[in-house]
């Protein structure tokens, strides 16, 4: 009974914030792997009455900071600092942090100015492990509605290749996609939407905690090569924040270098071999022929003096 009050209240704030347009609650759309900073209704000249507190549905309540103080037990806390005017940062932001965060500031258990709610949506892109693709993700330190983070990853041509890009969210706020313009495709790089195109399969689909799931899967061609899709989401056809994916094929030069210096390492390897079973079947030839010159140097050397014949002396 708790888990589903829980979830109703926080339905209704993120409903009444999103259809009426009030200030009650402020949605951060974010991309994972930035950074964000959270803001709070600073009614003291510091922050040692400030708390921060974390809510998400199926979660018991989290206090992030307590009297200015960040809490220690908490898996995030690594990440997060307090600025001067009491704003949350969040480093490196993951889908598992997305939720509503709660700023309230207290004096004598009284509370101070309105408290101030967050929701933060997180949008993330991964690449589906039958592609069996390694990569590598970097991203932007800003929190602009229009930042975005990218990925590459060393691929071949004539490899399928799957895309998902994700959003993670309440599901309650997720169902107002329709009624509130959320819109999540992906693109190429001149903004065109790639389900015009006959070889991207686009599907999509929802899970608990991904109200939306944009799936991309085609088959890399060779000029796909340094080829940049983008996964966006938008909101009343305005960009809130987007994921870009760039295709990075293997230097045919480099494969090249290291296939060369294998060449070389092999020959290197069989050279040796073959000098070293001469040296295994010329040994015992070497060794026989030092045992006959010895034998014969014995002989010539134990013979008597009697029996070395004298030259003969002409008359």
């Amino acid at each position: 009974m708790a888990d589903k009050c829980d979830l109703c209240l926080l339905g209704l704030i993120i409903l009444s914030s999103l259809l009426t347009g009030t200030s009650g609650v402020t949605n951060v759309f974010i991309s994972s792997g930035e950074n964000v900073s959270l803001s709070c209704n600073k009614a003291l000249s510091d922050c040692k009455s400030t708390t921060w507190t974390y809510n998400r549905f199926r979660r018991p309540s989290v206090e992030l900071i307590t009297g200015g103080i960040k809490n220690k037990d908490t898996e995030r806390h690594e990440r997060l600092s307090l600025e001067s005017d009491c704003s949350l940062n969040i480093k490196n932001i993951t889908g598992e942090d997305y939720g509503l965060y709660s700023c309230s500031q207290y004096v004598n258990g009284r509370p101070q100015g309105p408290d101030a709610d967050v929701y933060l949506h997180v949008l993330h892109v991964s690449v589906s492990p039958s592609s069996s693709a390694s990569s590598s993700s970097s991203s932007s330190s800003s929190s602009s509605p229009s930042s975005s983070s990218s990925s590459q990853t060393e691929i071949s041509p004539g490899r399928s290749v799957t895309l998902s890009c994700q959003l993670y969210s309440d599901i309650l706020s997720c169902d107002l996609d329709s009624s509130d313009g959320l819109e999540v495709l992906w693109v190429n790089q001149a903004d065109v939407d790639l389900k015009l195109y006959s070889r991207y399969q686009i599907l999509s689909s929802s899970a608990p905690d991904r109200c939306i799931i944009i799936s991309l899967t085609t088959t890399l061609l060779n000029e796909d090569d340094n080829r940049e899709w983008r996964c966006q989401l938008t909101r009343r056809d305005q960009l809130e924040t987007s994921v870009r994916y760039t295709v990075k094929y293997s230097d045919p030069a480099d494969t090249a270098s290291e296939t060369e210096v294998c060449v070389n390492a092999g020959s290197l390897y069989r050279v040796i071999v073959i000098i070293v079973e001469i040296a295994v079947f010329a040994a015992p030839t070497v060794i026989l022929l030092q045992i006959i010159c010895a034998r014969r140097a014995g002989r010539k050397d134990s013979k008597h003096p009697e029996e070395i014949e004298m030259p003969t002396i002409l008359e």
